[in-house]
């Protein structure tokens, strides 16, 4: 791979679902938009009820829009984007900081699956390349991240990959609503990348 954390790189791999080949690749700055879509299609499906409706049926593609945009113009050092596509069709992405933060070091800032595609296995997969690049540019540094409380399922989820849940904590949304999340942490990426490879 390139020499920077963030360094473009050519597609990484393929594998095979029923609906038929997968590749996942490095986000580059033309996914944009493809990216912000299926950001906000998932928030609209699930932050109904805690983020107002008029943020999300409104506002939030264009939102996400400039997010991304930005994001892929002129990433920082330690970005690292990763999309799986099925016949150049966007099935799910995620969206890794380096070393964010000083007492729970890399986040896993956005993991995205289109409903169409959930439950094969892709979340999984995501989160075991995450894991492989934060091991190999940030082994001293832990890895968390944050998700709605009352998403029972990614919770188990993330418990399931060997998170510790650590706190509760509120996040401002756009639109100004405050909503809690639940902080799930690693002690280290080399954790989590062992227990993603059972899965995989």
């Amino acid at each position: 791979m390139g020499v920077s954390p963030n360094g473009n790189h050519p597609k990484m791999e393929e594998f095979t679902l029923k609906e038929g080949r997968v590749e996942l690749r490095q986000a580059e700055y033309q996914d944009y938009e493809r990216i912000a879509q299926l950001h906000a299609k998932s928030w609209q499906q699930n932050y109904r009820g805690l983020v107002t409706d008029a943020y999300l049926d409104q506002y939030a593609e264009d939102d996400r829009i400039v997010v991304w945009q930005t994001r892929l113009t002129n990433p920082s050092f330690n970005q690292n984007v990763l999309i799986l596509e099925n016949e150049g069709e966007l099935c799910g992405f995620i969206c890794v900081y380096g070393n964010h933060n000083f007492e729970y070091g890399t986040i896993i800032d956005n993991l995205h699956i289109d409903s169409a595609y959930q439950g094969h296995g892709l979340g999984t997969k995501l989160m075991l390349e995450a894991a492989k690049w934060a091991e190999k540019y940030f082994p001293d540094s832990g890895v968390y991240l944050e998700v709605l409380d009352q998403n029972v399922a990614a919770k188990h989820f993330y418990l399931a990959l060997g998170a510790t849940q650590s706190h509760l904590s509120d996040w401002k949304a756009p639109c100004g609503s405050k909503v809690k999340e639940a902080v799930f942490t690693w002690t280290s990426p080399s954790i989590l990348l062992r227990k993603a490879e059972t899965f995989v």
